[in-house]
C-alpha cells in the first residue's frame, strides 16, 4: 500500500526584500513497510522535507506540492485541526539534538507517561496509572534502556546524548505510528550508541512493519536495511531509486562523489594523503545558482546546464542530469 506521495514540492522562505526557492520541485514516495533514506550534505533541504510533512514549519515557509496524499489523503486540502490529529495518529518524528528537544522542567517519566495514548488503556484512574507505568518500562527496554529507575527519575540534562536519543525514540512509538521519520538520529552519538540505534530502527522495521523515512550522513550503515535511496542537493532531488541500484550505478555526478568520499578500509591510504572530496562548497541561500544547482562545482557542466534538467526514468531508477554518467560511458 502507498503510504506517502509527494509531487513537485516546493518550500519557500520569505525574507524581508526576497523570497528565496530552498526546496525546489522534490518529488518523493513511500509504500508500507519500506525503508527510505534522504542523503545530501547539510542545507540539502532534508530536514525541511520532513518538518514539511508533519506540518512543523513556521509561516515564514510556504509550502506547495501538486500532491501531498497520505494514504490517499491529500495533506495539502485538510485544515490545520484535522492535519495535526492524522499527523499525531500516524507519523513520529526523531529529531537531531534529543536533549534540546526534551523538557528540560520535566522528568523522563512524566514525558514518557504524556507521550501514551490515553485510549491504550482502561479501568479506574488507579489501573490506568499502573498500566501506563508497565507501558513505560517496557517502551525504554524495547529501546535497549535497562536501569529505567534511573533514567525514568532523571531530567534530560542528566542524561547522556546517547541516552536522551533513545528516550526520543521511546516517545516516538509509543503511539506504534505507521511512519517514523528519524532526522539525523546519529548526531554526535558515539560509535557503539550509534550502532545501537540503527539496530533498534532496522528491528523496528523488519518486527513491525513500520515505515521509517531515514535522514542521515551515514552512508556505510544505510547499504544493508534501506529499500530506497534519494539524494538531495540544495533542494533539488538529483537521483532516486533502489538502494542496491543507485550504489551500484550511479547516475549523477554528485551521488558519484558522495560514495567515492566514503573511506575504502581494504586500500592502504599514504601518509597524509586526502580523501576525496568535491571540490567547492554548497552555495548559500541567498545566491543559487540557475538551472543544475551542482553546476559550478560539477566536473561534467557545460553551458546545457544553466537550464534545469528533467527528472528521467529507467526501470525504476530515476535522475536529473543532462549528462548522466552511463551515457559518458557508453560514448
Amino acid at each position: 500500500m502507498q503510504l506517502l506521495d509527494i509531487r513537485n514540492l516546493t518550500i519557500e522562505l520569505k525574507t524581508s526584500d526576497s523570497i528565496i526557492r530552498v526546496v525546489d520541485g522534490v518529488n518523493f514516495s513511500l509504500k508500507e513497510g519500506e525503508v527510505h533514506a534522504l542523503i545530501g550534505e547539510s542545507g540539502s533541504g532534508k530536514s525541511l522535507i520532513a518538518k514539511a510533512l508533519v506540518g512543523a514549519l513556521n509561516q515564514r515557509w510556504e509550502v506547495r506540492a501538486d500532491r501531498m496524499h497520505w494514504r490517499g489523503v491529500d495533506l495539502m486540502r485538510l485544515s490545520d485541526e484535522k492535519r495535526r490529529k492524522l499527523v499525531s495518529q500516524d507519523l513520529a518524528m526523531i529529531y537531531q539534538e534529543p536533549s534540546r528537544c526534551l523538557d528540560p522542567t520535566a522528568k523522563i517519566s512524566d514525558q514518557l507517561e504524556e507521550s501514551i495514548p490515553e485510549t491504550d488503556h482502561s479501568g479506574n484512574i488507579f489501573q490506568r496509572r499502573r498500566a501506563k507505568k508497565k507501558r513505560v518500562h517496557a517502551l525504554l527496554h524495547k529501546v535497549g534502556i535497562k536501569e529505567h529507575s534511573k533514567v525514568l527519575s532523571s531530567y534530560p540534562h542528566e542524561l547522556s546524548e546517547g541516552i536522551c536519543q533513545k528516550v526520543m525514540i521511546a516517545m516516538a512509538i509509543a503511539r506504534s505510528p505507521r511512519l517514523l521519520i528519524a532526522d539525523e538520529p546519529t548526531t554526535a552519538l558515539d560509535s557503539t550508541t550509534r550502532a545501537q540505534v540503527f539496530r533498534l530502527l532496522k528491528s523496528l522495521n523488519q518486527l513491525k512493519n513500520m515505515s521509517i523515512l531515514m535522514i542521515s550522513h551515514e552512508l556505510e550503515e544505510l547499504t544493508d536495511w534501506t529499500h530506497g535511496i534519494n539524494v538531495l542537493y540544495c533542494g533539488q532531488m538529483v537521483e532516486a531509486g533502489p538502494t542496491e541500484q543507485v550504489f551500484a550505478h550511479p547516475r549523477h555526478p554528485y551521488t558519484k562523489a558522495l560514495l567515492q568520499s566514503l573511506p575504502d578500509y581494504d586500500m592502504a591510504l599514504g601518509h597524509k594523503q586526502p580523501l576525496y572530496a568535491l571540490k567547492g562548497t554548497i552555495p548559500t541561500l541567498q545566491h543559487l545558482p540557475i538551472g543544475c544547482r551542482l553546476g559550478p562545482r560539477c566536473p561534467n557542466a557545460q553551458k546545457a546546464c544553466v537550464v534545469t534538467p528533467k527528472l528521467e526514468k529507467e526501470h525504476g531508477h530515476s535522475y536529473a542530469c543532462h549528462f548522466p554518467l552511463h551515457k559518458q560511458e557508453e560514448s
